[in-house]
């Protein structure tokens, strides 16, 4: 009974997120290769600063980072859970049905291309679209209807596996001296070229599809059940797997758009919310969002203070989580 009483509930735990969240932004705000106190901070924030040096690097250089991460991070861990629930498996991400190759592959063409940043991001968003359309028309071919979830895996493994060689054929004839290096660096993803422009373009697809999540993360609790037992509960499991693929590809291909590749986000952060929040995922979804925006915050600051030079963002969520994934397949005692 002391146990229970001394237990934190789910409602106590989003709250705690939102404060890490908000202490996050502030840290976020101070990180960097160019010092700035916490004093300076505030006056620029109240308006209070004349230090123009100061207020360029917090409004025009680490304020547009920070919305990005906070969007981008909880986009794509919103994504990895849906996911994991459609398809019963915490071991799945949001690439798992090609988007991350897809507009990966868009964004290297655009380079290739020479078609500009909002071209090169706009090719990322529509490719990435692309691959999973690519994905569900194989399925669909194949299984007519029939053990759905299994031949999206197997599509998504063959769409990923033919844009991810296209990547590399653009990669081998691509100038060595210009378009191979930001190639290269776009792979890595990340934040550093983040626009206010970006931010506001991501916010009504972000609402929309978050907002879609939410409302259907009852069904996600019973579609994580199995598909069978779904229908026999009611739940029309065609539908709601569109509309689960088409809302994480979009917030999933989006976020690529803005930042390149990041891995790992969508795979650990809804698992590690599961675990302090558990398995429903009326608490899984907004709680995946508020703690994958603190994940990619904390990783962006990382990768702006560690040393002289920016490291790449998606260098830092994989040395984060491949030790992190190691630790959740040695735990005995863990189950879906």
């Amino acid at each position: 009974m002391e146990q229970t009483k001394n237990k934190i509930l789910p409602g106590q735990m989003m709250w705690m997120l939102v404060l890490f969240l908000m202490a996050s932004v502030l840290l976020s705000l101070l990180a960097g290769r160019y010092p700035i106190s916490l004093a300076s901070v505030v006056n620029a924030l109240l308006g209070r600063s004349e230090d123009e040096q100061i207020i360029h690097i917090i409004y025009q250089v680490r304020m547009p980072r920070i919305f990005a991460a906070i969007l981008v991070g909880g986009a794509l861990s919103v994504s990895g859970a849906a996911y994991q629930g459609m398809f019963k498996n915490p071991l799945v991400s949001p690439d798992l049905l090609g988007a991350s190759s897809g507009a990966s592959f868009g964004a290297v063409l655009g380079i290739v291309l020479s078609v500009g940043i909002g071209g090169t991001k706009m090719m990322a968003f529509l490719f990435g679209l692309l691959a999973v359309m690519l994905t569900w028309f194989i399925a669909a071919r194949i299984g007519k209807g029939n053990n759905t979830v299994f031949l999206l895996v197997l599509g998504g493994i063959l769409v990923s596996g033919l844009f991810q060689s296209l990547i590399t054929l653009m990669k081998y004839t691509a100038d060595t001296d210009n378009k191979l290096p930001e190639i290269t660096f776009w792979l890595m993803g990340s934040l550093n070229k983040a626009t206010y422009r970006d931010v506001l373009g991501m916010v009504v697809p972000f609402s929309m599809c978050i907002g879609v999540l939410v409302i259907c993360s009852n069904k996600i609790n019973i579609l994580s059940l199995g598909e069978d037992e779904a229908k026999a509960l009611g739940v029309n499991t065609r539908l709601l797997q569109a509309v689960i693929t088409i809302s994480a590809t979009v917030l999933t291909s989006y976020s690529i758009s803005i930042t390149g590749t990041i891995g790992w986000i969508g795979l650990i952060v809804p698992h590690l919310t599961r675990m302090i929040m558990g398995p429903n995922f009326k608490h899984v979804i907004p709680g995946s969002l508020l703690l994958g925006a603190v994940y990619l915050l904390l990783m962006d600051d990382l990768c702006r203070s560690l040393i002289t030079i920016e490291i790449p963002l998606g260098i830092t969520t994989s040395l984060v989580g491949i030790p992190f994934l190691i630790f959740l397949m040695s735990r005995r005692e863990s189950s879906w």
